[in-house]
């Protein structure tokens, strides 16, 4: 069953690489010989390519489109100061001639590094929310723009409305197709879970497809109880928008929330650990907030032998690398 038939602005380097990690896997072997440890694959999607690219190029794709179906001039979403969705939305609105306006929680830093930097560098204005409520201040925005005489369009927290998850059941096949073509049964994916688009997206694809397998969404900031049904609704809908309905169960929704740890955007040792063992053995960089977490929860799952060695287990590398340099001082 086909399910790219929404209108599609290509932004995105596509497929990203489907990769295998054998150090890595001999890295955790070595921890414990006797412990089962899966073959473990990478799927590249920190190569979409889009002002260094990641998860959220996919999503905007299709809500780009919508945007300028509707006949948009601007561009205005949501995010935390080191927002990868931001800096990603600022990048599609440079490439596609539309202006940017982004709100972001609390207060200007003193330096603008990371993500902040290249959200200037794409010319995005950037208004800081202080103590307001982020999604007020947007509609607030919104309303300005308006008034001003522009066409605003409101992209969604994380890309993650069912047009922007429909990205991640599209990607879900193309991963499908590329283990298949390389003669790689998948039985496990594991993801980094936070706004839900991308791992609704996934469950969606996955369903379409007849994925035997489990996705594994690695909370990042909610818990399981509140995030499940939230999730089971936009893969819900958006399965009902690609012409492929189907009703999914929050206990279909498999979400891991142990690894909260300090908070959104805290950096704890788990994700240091995990940043500098996938760095050291196979030269590949993750972001302290997203796929450093997710790995981290990734890597305590197979150290529990949640996995049998003769499965193969994805870890869709989401993106996020402008962010590393946001935490360096955490990091050196």
């Amino acid at each position: 069953m086909t399910l790219d038939t929404l209108p599609r602005l290509p932004l995105a380097h596509l497929p990203t690489p489907l990769e295998p990690l054998p150090r890595l896997r001999a890295a955790l072997q070595q921890e414990d010989p006797n412990r089962p440890v899966p073959r473990l694959l990478v799927k590249r999607d920190d190569q979409t390519g889009l002002a260094s690219g990641g998860n959220k190029t996919r999503k905007l794709e299709y809500l780009l489109a919508q945007a300028l179906a509707e006949g948009a001039d601007t561009l205005l979403t949501v995010g935390a100061p080191q927002s990868n969705h931001c800096r990603q939305t600022a990048a599609a609105a440079a490439k596609t001639g539309l202006r940017c306006v982004l709100v972001l929680g609390g207060n200007a830093p003193r330096l603008e590094g990371g993500n902040l930097l290249l959200d200037r560098l794409l010319g995005a204005e950037i208004l800081w929310a202080g103590e307001q409520d982020r999604l007020a201040l947007l509609a607030e925005a919104a309303q300005a723009q308006a008034a001003a005489g522009h066409r605003p369009h409101i992209i969604p927290y994380g890309g993650s409305s069912p047009v922007g998850a429909a990205g991640y059941a599209v990607a879900c096949q193309e991963l499908l197709a590329q283990a298949a073509a390389a003669g790689w049964r998948v039985d496990h994916m594991a993801v980094a879970s936070s706004s839900g688009g991308t791992q609704a997206g996934l469950a969606v694809g996955a369903w379409a497809a007849g994925f035997a397998g489990q996705i594994h969404g690695i909370s990042i900031d909610r818990r399981a109880d509140d995030y499940q049904p939230a999730l089971a609704e936009l893969a819900t809908q958006t399965a009902g928008l690609l012409g492929a309905p189907h009703t999914f169960r929050p206990e279909e929704m498999i979400v891991h929330d142990a690894y909260l740890g300090g908070g959104y955007g805290v950096l704890g040792e788990a994700e240091r650990a995990a940043l500098r063992l996938l760095a050291s053995s196979e030269g590949l960089l993750l972001d302290p907030v997203y796929t450093g977490r997710a790995l981290a929860g990734l890597l305590d799952l197979i150290r529990q032998g949640r996995f049998a060695a003769e499965e193969t287990v994805v870890f869709w590398h989401t993106g996020g690398l402008p962010a590393l340099f946001a935490y360096a001082d955490q990091l050196s």
